[in-house]
């Protein structure tokens, strides 16, 4: 064997396996607030995650500096259905690309594309995984804990953390799995029609959960009554014989159109709330 044709062996790529993937998913899963840098956020968590991949593809040490200079660029997305998805689909176009370099082909996969599907995916998936796990995921799991937590179990206060970071990593394994395989054509399977169901769906749930927290843990009940005809009147009796729960119902209303109107402003609205609950309960309605 001659020399350049040892050369050519060395330099071939490697071949990508799924658990390759798996082992880069759990690495940016690890990594993913780390390195958080105001000029490129987390783009730093994406390139430690593709580190090992690259290295089996890029056995010239220009490529690889090339590889990791163009995955330091501005990155940023939810952790799970954006992370997930886009380590899959950058280890399956770094695959396509680091082969058609080494065969000296035209290159298929240049730096402008594989930027440009990062950058169009990072804000779309963030957006489902932000609304899903953030908004529904975490307090499906919380509403599964308080009771064990009311109760003074230990549990109460541990499951919620350790359920939804096990969901995060399965969610996120399978994402990653999904973008290896598709590709690009991943995106298309993530907010297509059957996951636009699932989402649906959680949605739903979520809103069921909610009901289910403010009619238990909520408490808010009336201290009114008046006589009438000699006959003893309890508004709170009333109440809870024509709609048991109406009046945590109407708290809970009011902080969502408040929120709807105003924005997410929290601190506002508990300033706000408090007052307004301190003076009804002042003038005897509460």
């Amino acid at each position: 064997m001659t020399e350049i044709q040892q050369k050519s062996i060395d330099l071939k790529p490697e071949e990508i396996t799924q658990k390759d993937v798996v082992i880069a998913w759990l690495r940016f899963y690890y990594a993913n607030e780390i390195p958080h840098a105001f000029d490129r956020y987390i783009a730093a968590s994406l390139l430690w995650a593709l580190m090992p991949i690259l290295k089996k593809l890029y056995k010239d040490k220009n490529d690889l500096i090339a590889a990791y200079q163009r995955h330091l660029l501005f990155f940023n997305t939810q952790l799970a259905w954006g992370g997930g998805t886009i380590t899959g689909i950058m280890a399956s176009l770094e695959s396509v690309r680091a082969n058609d370099t080494y065969e000296g082909k035209p290159l298929s996969i240049d730096d402008n594309l594989l930027y440009n599907t990062k950058a169009g995916l990072m804000g779309a998936l963030a957006g489902i995984g932000d609304s899903i796990d953030s908004g529904t995921m975490q307090y499906i799991f919380i509403a599964i804990a308080l009771p064990w937590a009311q109760e003074g179990m230990a549990i109460g206060a541990l499951f919620p953390f350790i359920a939804f970071s096990l969901y995060q990593i399965m969610i996120g394994y399978y994402f990653s799995q999904l973008g290896f395989k598709l590709g690009r054509n991943a995106a298309t399977e993530v907010v297509g029609n059957s996951m636009q169901m699932l989402i649906e769906g959680l949605s739903i749930l979520g809103l069921f959960m909610m009901g289910i927290l403010a009619a238990n843990y909520i408490k808010v009940t009336s201290s009114l009554s008046f006589e009438l005809s000699g006959k003893n009147f309890v508004i709170q009796e009333t109440l809870d014989k024509i709609l048991p729960g109406i009046l945590p119902l109407v708290v809970v209303s009011g902080l969502y159109l408040y929120f709807a109107k105003k924005g997410l402003k929290v601190t506002n609205a508990l300033i706000g709330l408090t007052v307004i609950l301190g003076v009804l309960a002042a003038i005897g309605i509460l």
